[in-house]
């Protein structure tokens, strides 16, 4: 069963930020993962969230978006992100 990871970012630094989106994108696929959105426009249907940035990935399930994101391949990136953003990150099982 699919699973999502689902990450709401504000980006604090840009540049440094840009360097942590090549990094990831390798290591996402290396676990099997593909970008369902990647940044992009947001708009608010219904209560106060209001993302900066949102990205959604799609794994073939909790324990691989698990095994990406505790992954030595992602690693560098992760630290990367925690330096030049802010986010929440949560991982939802599809149907």
């Amino acid at each position: 069963m699919a699973a999502y990871v689902i990450v709401d970012i504000t980006v604090t630094g840009p540049a440094g930020y840009e360097e942590y989106k090549k990094m990831a994108a390798p290591a996402v696929a290396a676990h099997g993962g593909r970008y369902i959105v990647r940044g992009g426009a947001v708009e608010a249907l219904e209560g106060d969230w209001s993302p900066k940035r949102l990205v959604v990935l799609e794994f073939e399930g909790v324990a691989q978006a698990k095994k990406w994101w505790t992954s030595e391949e992602y690693s560098a990136a992760k630290q990367l992100r925690h330096k030049y953003a802010v986010s929440n990150m949560i991982v939802v099982q599809g149907t």
